[in-house]
């Protein structure tokens, strides 16, 4: 049975947000986050939303938690000394990446530094071939001797990548027991993290996973302790990087896994909203005090993958980043958030992120010290946001700040008024914005102009309009709690599990029994851990990652949940063809040599949930007109024209907003564009939609 009390927590780079689902009744705030105890502003934002509802911490049922620790501890580098053991003639993958280059003419490629360093980087004789078997067996005397160099090295973890190990994991399993037992240290072995082949992707996340355990250990440790404390004596359950939902044990030995924890409840947000109104293209966009988020959403789901980066030194370009091969919920991510720092380039250019101003100490209308102009301050100028009601009057925003700082940083370098140089900043953030949006959708063959929008977020309902604009796109839905949707999206996400494992397999050798096995083995491991959080009945979905021999990469084709037989190999086919004919327009069958294989099997597994009851979208029964106007700057006019404001919690269903207008709610402001006007919908969602849009 689904517990009837349910918190979310949302630790973002500025803002932690705060979901409390009492018995169907929502209540949300947020609160600034404190970098030096993350826990703390948890906490604090409880007690709001608890004193609320009128209930305390011993009434919880369950904590859903999702954090962008992990992420800032491999952007920012700050995670323990890693000790990284590797088969002997490996030592250098992880520096030596793979020849793909994002930039083959650029001979000054800047590409991020390997998490642990050549010195802290051991070889151990001992070989695992290709296909599982033992070439050479480990060498458990020079295991020992790098056991006792870690052990005096001042390393706070260990990770362990072997050659192969994917397909057998026997020695780095040896490996583990050795130097777990000489040196106490938390040791990651790669079979476990990322059983997937590609040495550099797989070495590389295991050392990510190995580099950010202690403090997410710690972390973890001190939020149930202080939850305890409190009287919350409810499980905790953390949000991963594919959208599901797994046991703090479970975080803590794979914290790697909760890198996009954060970014994925908000997808999986927007994909219950496209559920509910039967949207079956949907662009989610997520713009929080940080960063923005996209995300392609089909048939209710959003698009997956089982690699992504993290730290580009290029925007928009792959292979700049630090592979992390997880599974995960497919998006791309830009540094522009409202914290995101406005500055002017060498060139006269504004520019925007990705450097931000976060929660200290702020953009400069914060009054907490900070002093560089932001998007939130550029926002404040133009008349987006109201000083005295900005996260519901808990925030008083000084617009003498936020123009001194445009001022002194943007205006004054270019011979701009304050309100021109706020302009240029919010077209550049919405510019850049557009832009990684038509990227997203081009990397994944889609037209996004097709799709609706869904805007959450803090800053997101200040830009969304802008940004239909700039992409052609006509209709966008601000569902209730936009401002904190990452953290209704952890209540609304499955316990779920996806585990993989890497096995070559040419079709024309298909041997049914083994990947019976195989798949078995798979939905046990999947299974055990959704059985972590849940005793409801449990959905599996089982794909192969397939390409034709010889390709670099592979594509996803699903496959039947049940035994395999013999004659399968035909089916197999047939859908590998399909889905490739889907990716590329075309497939190519029947030529000589032309192989094709099974590369890497998954075993997603998740809770099964009910569907949720169909809202039809309206257009608007009737136009309200606004009790009261303020100037606010529209971009479509280059000018300030007077904009309607609106409550919305005043607002009915069927009420029509026309553009230019301002709706205000505590958590964030759903600004109208004057192309735009905006309809309540039966469940309390802003549609936005172009003027002479009324079918």
């Amino acid at each position: 049975m689904t517990p009837s009390i349910r918190l979310g927590a949302d630790i973002g780079g500025t803002f932690t947000d705060i979901a409390l689902d009492a018995g169907g009744r929502l209540f949300s705030t947020k609160v600034l986050t404190n970098y030096a105890a993350p826990e703390q502003a948890i906490l604090d934002g409880m007690e709001i939303v608890l004193a609320e509802a009128g209930i305390g911490f011993a009434d919880l049922q369950l904590v859903i938690h999702g954090t962008t620790l992990a992420t800032n501890a491999l952007i920012e580098r700050r995670g323990a000394r890693v000790a990284f053991v590797t088969t002997e003639g490996f030592r250098d993958v992880i520096e030596m990446r793979t020849e793909s280059r994002f930039d083959h003419y650029d001979l000054n490629l800047t590409l991020p530094a390997p998490l642990v360093p050549r010195e802290d980087r051991f070889t151990v004789p001992g070989r695992i071939g290709a296909e599982g078997q033992e070439l050479l067996p480990l060498d458990e005397a020079a295991l020992a001797a790098v056991a006792g160099r870690i052990a005096e090295g001042g390393y706070g973890a260990v990770a362990v990548g072997f050659l192969h190990a994917y397909v057998n994991p026997a020695h780095e399993r040896r490996a583990r027991e050795v130097i777990a037992a000489q040196t106490g240290l938390p040791v990651s072995i790669s079979a476990e993290v990322s059983p997937q082949m590609r040495e550099f992707e797989r070495f590389n996340t295991v050392c990510a996973n190995a580099y950010v355990r202690p403090l997410m250990a710690d972390y973890l440790t001190r939020l149930r302790s202080r939850l305890r404390d409190r009287g919350a004596a409810c499980p905790v359950f953390m949000i991963h990087s594919g959208g599901g939902l797994v046991s703090v044990e479970t975080a803590a030995e794979f914290p790697v896994r909760l890198v996009e924890s954060g970014p994925a409840g908000g997808a999986i947000f927007a994909a219950d909203v496209a559920q509910r109104f039967g949207l079956g293209k949907v662009v989610s966009y997520d713009m929080g005090g940080t960063t923005a988020k996209i995300c392609l959403i089909e048939d209710f789901r959003p698009k997956t993958a089982r690699t992504f980066e993290v730290a580009r030194t290029t925007r928009f370009a792959k292979g700049s980043g630090m592979p992390i091969s997880i599974p995960v919920i497919e998006m791309i991510e830009i540094g522009a958030g409202g914290g995101s720092i406005a500055w002017v380039d060498a060139m006269g250019r504004i520019q925007t992120g990705p450097e931000s101003a976060g929660s200290e100490p702020g953009p400069a209308c914060y009054r907490r010290g900070g002093e560089r102009p932001t998007i939130t301050d550029a926002d404040l100028m133009l008349g987006k946001i109201d000083p005295a009601n900005f996260a519901g009057g808990a925030i008083r925003l000084a617009p003498d700040l936020a123009e001194a700082a445009i001022r002194r940083d943007v205006a004054g370098r270019l011979g701009l008024s304050p309100e021109a140089a706020a302009f240029g900043i919010a077209e550049v953030v919405d510019e850049n914005m557009a832009n990684a949006a038509r990227v997203h959708a081009v990397e994944n063959g889609r037209d996004i102009a097709g799709n609706v929008m869904v805007a959450f977020g803090g800053a997101a309902p200040l830009h969304a309009a802008r940004l239909c604009e700039k992409l052609g796109i006509g209709r966008c839905l601000i569902p209730p709690g936009a401002g904190v949707g990452s953290a209704i999206g952890f209540l609304r996400a499955p316990f779920g599990y996806e585990a993989l494992a890497s096995r070559l397999t040419p079709l024309s050798a298909f041997d049914a029994p083994a990947m019976n096995a195989l798949v078995s083995a798979l939905r046990a491991q999947a299974t055990g851990f959704v059985r972590q959080g849940t005793d409801a009945a449990i959905r599996c979905e089982v794909t192969a990652f397939m390409r034709y021999r010889g390709q670099g990469w592979e594509i996803p084709v699903p496959l039947p949940d049940r035994a395999f037989a013999a004659d399968d190999a035909e089916e197999i086919r047939a859908r590998f063809l399909e889905a490739y004919a889907r990716f590329f327009g075309r497939a190519i069958d029947g030529l000589p040599g032309v192989e094709i294989e099974i590369v890497t099997l998954s075993v997603r597994a998740a809770d099964e949930r009910p569907a949720p009851e169909r809202i039809a979208l309206t257009t608007g029964r009737r136009e309200v007109a606004p009790a009261a106007t303020r100037p606010v700057f529209d971009p479509s006019s280059a000018a300030f024209l007077e904009a309607g404001l609106f409550d919305r919690p005043a607002l009915g269903p069927g009420d029509r907003v026309t553009g230019p207008a301002v709706i205000v709610e505590r958590e964030t402001s759903t600004v109208v564009t004057a192309p735009f006007d905006a309809v309540m919908q039966d469940d309390g969602s802003i549609l936005l939609l172009r003027k002479d849009d009324r079918t």
